[in-house]
Formats: structure tokens, sequence, C-alpha cells
């Protein structure tokens, strides 16, 4: 019988983690577009509101209190349940014991709002009027959608073209909530338009959809939001690790899975464990799981490099792959990104997790067996996790560990019905990156 780990409402987390905090070396600055000087917080506050500014670049103190404005719409999904997944142990004869915290319980059936609500209040407490953001598979830009709605605020979401195609039913859920979509890359901006000239069939990529995002961005009273990658964004998320350290509490994990594209999910997760295990407290290991189609971590290079295509942002050091690389379309969307995390991408460094690359039909391999024993779909990212925790298992049934497996089911596949109908129908391909395609975009790193 699944059990489920519930926390009352009452003990709703009221601050954030802060991993910097504990680091023993803070990551390299980000770097000026123009002169590659360090940046300074006003340096982005055409972006962004200062909080978020400070929350990401200046502040280390261990814990940032969450408003209450913030708690108070968190209070519609929060806490979220963390599961254990019996039925899917039975199907593999193993002794580990499976947990997985589900964040699909949300309004837009992800994560994502917990970043999101909390841009889109500081952004209207500052007096902004409109965001603008990119979405890969739609799950973000659904997500920034109905933060905007809560606080009043308009939102133009550049979606990349394959996700576009491939998932009509989360663009309408993005204009149910009010939300401007636009498919990527577009005739809209002058981005759009360079990327179109040099490929009138592109598919598109997050980096691209980012460009045309932050251009739009100058519009008076418009800001951007991002929905992962930054730290700030990141620090959003550990709200999922601090409620999933209480649930676990009377069987901590011994391996923390989590999906990374940008790196929210597994941070999210990931960040309270790892304060634990430098305290001493307890002791897992932390693997990262990204898509072999777009495997920044465990084949790109650490560099310093844009977050978007057109070269407009910031420079920031990080694993990429190029950030005029252009990914697969693979279902899982949400990971074609070029670039990971900077943060993430130095911790990866100092060695404090490990990563590994899943092909597109082993995680929907996954995706299926955990559908027919637990009875949620997975949306296309978390199947990279699920992979991962599907391989584990098996290897704990061979040698009789009895292991505590811990992972984040970050989202629903109820939008992903043709990508499971490739797959159970024997058409869904593995999009292979070469060695050579992988060097060619990284010979134009700035």
């Amino acid at each position: 019988m699944t059990t489920k780990t519930l926390l009352d409402e009452s003990r709703l987390p009221a601050r954030w983690y802060n991993v910097r905090a504990d680091l023993p070396t803070q990551p390299p600055p980000p770097l000026h577009p123009g002169d590659r000087s360090p940046i300074r917080p006003q340096d982005m506050a055409p972006l962004f509101p200062m909080e978020f500014i400070t929350q990401g670049i200046v502040s280390t103190d261990r814990y940032v209190a969450i408003p209450e404005e913030v708690r108070d719409v968190y209070r519609l999904w929060r806490p979220t349940p963390l599961i254990r997944a019996h039925r899917l142990e039975r199907a593999l004869e193993t002794p580990a014991r499976i947990y997985f915290k589900y964040e699909g319980i949300s309004p837009t059936g992800s994560h994502k709002p917990n970043t999101a609500v909390a841009q889109a209040y500081y952004n209207a407490r500052q007096g902004v009027r409109r965001l603008t953001t990119e979405t890969g598979n739609g799950q973000w830009g659904s997500a920034l959608a109905f933060a905007c709605a809560q606080f009043g605020l308009g939102c133009d979401v550049w979606m990349v073209k394959a996700s576009y195609d491939q998932k009509p039913a989360r663009r309408t859920m993005m204009q149910l909530y009010g939300a401007r979509v636009h498919a990527s890359p577009s005739e809209e901006t002058s981005a759009g338009a360079k990327a179109l000239a040099e490929d009138p069939s592109s598919p598109g990529s997050v980096g691209i959809a980012i460009s045309e995002a932050v251009e739009a961005a100058a519009a008076p009273d418009t800001r951007y939001a991002l929905g992962s990658v930054l730290n700030a964004v990141l620090l959003h998320q550990t709200i999922i690790g601090e409620e999933a350290l209480e649930q676990t509490a009377g069987d901590p994990p011994d391996l923390v899975v989590g999906v990374v594209g940008g790196g929210s999910t597994f941070a999210g997760l990931a960040f309270p464990f790892l304060r634990e295990k430098w305290s001493g407290r307890l002791d897992p290991r932390f693997l990262a799981v990204e898509p072999a189609a777009c495997p920044s971590l465990t084949r790109g290079r650490y560099a310093y490099d844009y977050f978007d295509a057109a070269g407009f942002t910031p420079l920031f050091k990080m694993h990429t792959l190029g950030h005029d690389f252009v990914p697969g379309p693979i279902h899982a969307g949400g990971l074609r990104y070029h670039g990971m995390s900077p943060l993430l991408s130095h911790m990866y460094e100092l060695g404090h997790f490990e990563a590994t690359a899943k092909s597109q039909r082993e995680c929907f391999e996954a995706g299926v067996l955990f559908a027919r024993t637990e009875g949620i779909v997975p949306a296309p990212e978390p199947n990279h996790a699920l992979a991962a925790v599907v391989e584990e298992a098996r290897r704990c049934a061979e040698t009789g560990e009895a292991k505590v497996i811990l992972t984040a089911l970050c989202g629903h596949g109820h939008f992903d019905m043709s990508a499971y109908e490739r797959h159970l129908s024997g058409r869904l391909e593995d999009p292979e990156v070469s060695p050579e395609r992988i060097e060619s975009a990284l010979t134009h790193l700035p």
C-alpha cells in the first residue's frame, strides 16, 4: 500500500535555504558582456527586482525569510506529499525503499510555481506591470502565467517552437491564466528574426527564447523572469528539500536523485540534504541526471558563456555546450538548455555530487513503468530521474542492499500524451550528439 507522508499546513517552511552560506569558496562572479568586469547589482536592475538580485548575487545569509504574501499563495498546494513507491519496489523486486516528493499537485502541475510566485510578488511590489519569459516545455511558462494572475501582472511567454507545436494544451493553459504566448524563434524580436533567417525551420531552443524574452523586457514597466539556472531561483526551490527533510526524518535517504536541465529541481531537493551532510547529521550520495541529447554537465565545458543564444545576458561561468548549441527536439523540452546553473556547475567542480546522462527511450521506459505501478503519469523531465532510480533499485536487487532512494517527481505528464504515444508505438527517437557537433558549438564561446 502506498504510504503518503504529509506535513500539517501550519508547518509550511517560513524560509528558503541559501547554500552559498556553507560553500568553502564562492562561484566565480558573472561578468558584464561589454567590458567583462564583475557584474554589480545595479547592472541587473533593468531585468530583475532588487530583492531577487540581492538573493542571487549579494546575500550569503544562510536563510531568507519567505514573504507572507508568497506563503499565502503557496498554501494552495504546499506542503506537498512525500510518497513511498511500494508498487514500483515490488515490480522491481528490490529491497530498496523508494520515495518521491510529488510536486505535480501544484496548480500548474510542477515545481515551477515555487519561484514564479516569489518573482511575481517581488516585481509587483516594485511597481512592474508585465513580465516576459521563455519556456521550454511549457511548465515554467504556465507557472509564471499563474503567478502573474495572482498579483495582477501581464505576462508574455516565448515558447520554444518544438514544444509550441508538440504541446498545444500547455499553450492554452498559459492563455487561460492570461498570458500571451509566442512561438520562438519569432519575427517579433531581432533575436528571433536573426535565428529564422539563419534557419527558417529552426525548432528553437531555450537559449533563443531567452534572447527574445530579454529583448522584449526592454519595454516600459516590464521586467524579465527566469525559471531555472540563477542562484535566486535555486534558493526558492529549496522549500522542496526543507519539507522532504522533515518528511524523511524516520527513514533518511542514502541516495538523492534529481533531474537537471538548468538545475532548479535537483538543487531544490538536494541543497537542504547537502547542508545536513556537511554538518555530519546525514550522509547521502547525490546524483544529477540530464538528457543525453543535451549533456551540459557530463560533456560540456566549464567556461564563461552567455545564458542566451544572442549574447544579450551577462557572462556566467558554467558547464556549457555553447550558447548557440541547439539540441534535438526531445520531448523533455524543459531540459533543452545549453548550460547548467553556475552554482551547480561550481559545486560539481568541487565534487559535491555526481552526474549521469540518460537516453530518451530509457527515460520513457521508466515513466511507463512508474505509471503502471504508481498510477501517476510523469512528465518527460522527471522521467530522467526515474530512470536513474530504477537503475539503482535494480542494482540493489542484485546486491541485496536496502538503500533508501529519494527523488522529486517535479511534474505530471497529462499534457505529454503525444510523447507517450510515440514511445508506445515504437516511433520515439534517441537523438545523438556527436563529439564534433559539441566541439563546433564550443568554438563560439566568448
